[in-house]
């Protein structure tokens, strides 16, 4: 880290310090969704006005200016004084640069509110026939009297029934011209025609949703882009999802691990098995951390990350899965069977670890990418058969 960086790090702790007690019942998050996006939005707020999570972000959309690596500095921070990032940034941190970088006048007028907590965004690429495969996507919107009307379904929507817009990705050209027919929006989710159904994770949880909509107006003026670059809007957006969002996601499963050893030393000791897993988890966490470490370097320098993060969304699924695989291994029955909150949350975060090699783009789609493109391999032939 730069003296700059320290800097920042040890301002923000001082913060914490100074509002531990105003922020107290937010140490411990509550298990029901809707209480835990209250949080949210309380913990955003709190960011939003003591200039913390502004930094990074345009003055021309609510920002302070500087660098969008303080941001990873200051969720490290957060996460390591016992607090979780707020909900409301895991979207936004993917989403938002996108809107910054291809529609600055959306970012003018839409920003601000969603960098409070206001607002909730969501991201609407994925459909039931287009997961990894985003040029194949269905939902169509047609230009009618100064704007589209559009028409289709996304689904694996995250916060998706609670959210105040979507950034979606719909298809304005024929089938057949792939990802050069695609075009994003900015898109209000409580017009008519818009109808949200949530899905239930395996843990019970309804953070997902698949949205359906019917003859739903966007005016021309929510175009993210230029019509028919929506491919191009996709590419820029990926990175940060790969890049300040898996550095997020690190922050937080480092937490886990720290919190299972913990849990482990103070319940079992010293063990070989502890130790077995517990330095595979760290591992793990560690090739993730250096990765994502200079992606962000390079996204707040305003390079392209390139397909290089393929590697960071790899290292992503394998380092929360083997630390979640740790919390199984360690706790024990309880982690089954165990009514305590404590348990259950660990349940909850194991389940969804599962679906970290496939949201975002599958594990097998990025590994073909850095075989491909990275490291120049040959294809695979049937010889024949």
């Amino acid at each position: 880290m730069s003296p700059a960086g320290d800097d920042i790090t040890g301002s923000f702790a001082a913060a914490l310090a100074d509002a531990r007690d105003a922020l107290v019942d937010l140490r411990k998050p509550p298990h029901d969704l809707d209480s835990q996006m209250v949080n949210s939005r309380r913990l955003m707020r709190w960011l939003h006005d003591r200039s913390w999570t502004t930094r990074g972000w345009p003055t021309s959309a609510g920002g302070t200016g500087g660098s969008s690596a303080d941001r990873g500095r200051i969720y490290d921070r957060l996460v390591a004084d016992g607090y979780s990032i707020p909900d409301h940034l895991f979207v936004l941190e993917v989403v938002g640069p996108a809107v910054v970088n291809h529609a600055p006048e959306l970012a003018r007028r839409f920003l601000p509110r969603a960098l409070t907590g206001e607002e909730l965004w969501s991201q609407g690429f994925s459909e039931p026939e287009a997961g990894s495969d985003l040029a194949s996507l269905r939902t169509r919107a047609v230009e009618s009297e100064g704007g589209y009307v559009i028409n289709g379904q996304k689904v694996w929507t995250s916060y998706g029934a609670r959210a105040d817009k979507i950034v979606l990705l719909a298809r304005t050209g024929t089938t057949e011209s792939r990802h050069r027919g695609l075009t994003m929006f900015l898109v209000d989710l409580d017009q008519v025609g818009v109808e949200r159904r949530p899905i239930a994770l395996a843990s019970g949880r309804e953070e997902l949703a698949e949205i359906f909509f019917t003859d739903v107006r966007v005016d021309s003026d929510r175009i993210i882009g230029e019509v028919g670059g929506g491919w191009a809007v996709a590419m820029d957006l990926l990175q940060y999802e790969r890049g300040i969002y898996a550095w997020m996601r690190m922050a937080t499963t480092t937490a886990h691990l720290r919190q299972i050893v913990r849990r482990s030393s103070k319940e079992q000791g010293a063990s070989p098995t502890a130790d077995r897993v517990v330095g595979r988890a760290y591992l793990h966490l560690a090739a993730l951390r250096a990765r994502t470490f200079s992606t962000l370097g390079k996204l707040a320098r305003g390079e392209t990350a390139g397909p290089e993060t393929s590697i960071d969304k790899v290292l992503l699924a394998t380092a929360e899965q083997s630390v979640l695989d740790a919390a199984r291994e360690l706790i024990g029955a309880q982690f089954v069977i165990g009514d305590d909150p404590e348990d259950v949350h660990w349940r909850e975060e194991w389940w969804y670890s599962r679906a970290a090699s496939v949201y975002g783009g599958a594990g097998e789609i990025q590994r073909t990418i850095i075989a491909d493109r990275l490291l120049g391999l040959p294809k695979e032939h049937d010889n024949g058969r």
